[in-house]
């Protein structure tokens, strides 16, 4: 059974800083495209940010651009979002995510594995 287990969530202030880790069980993250996304209670869940298995390939939400940093250690199969500056819009729980489709021999399977979340809250 897969478990992606989310780390690092809390309550800081505006313009402080968070490391959220997200690690696996069941599952190689170091072999996958991982995600970090987050929601708001109301609101879809939105793509924060994005790296694929070698790390060469990330993406990022718009917002979070030049403040939040994705990155992978594949020795220690975890994957990290360090989140600088945050503000009051960053408040929101924050997901591990790895979805995608594995082509094999018997054919393709889609995966689409979550981990619980954790929450941040960015507050004076």
């Amino acid at each position: 059974q897969v478990h992606l287990v989310e780390s690092g969530g809390g309550l800081v202030e505006p313009g402080e800083s968070l490391t959220l880790s997200c690690t696996g069980s069941g599952f190689t993250v170091s072999k996958y495209v991982m995600n970090w996304y987050r929601q708001v209670p109301g609101k879809d869940r939105e793509l924060v940010a994005s790296i694929t298995s070698s790390g060469t390939g990330i993406v990022y939400l718009n917002s979070v651009k030049g403040r939040f940093t994705i990155s992978r250690d594949n020795a220690k199969e975890t994957v990290y979002l360090q989140m600088n500056n945050l503000n009051p819009e960053d408040t929101a729980v924050y997901y591990c995510n790895s979805r995608g489709t594995v082509v094999s021999s018997t054919g393709e399977h889609e995966y689409d594995y979550w981990g619980q979340g954790t929450q941040v809250t960015v507050s004076s």
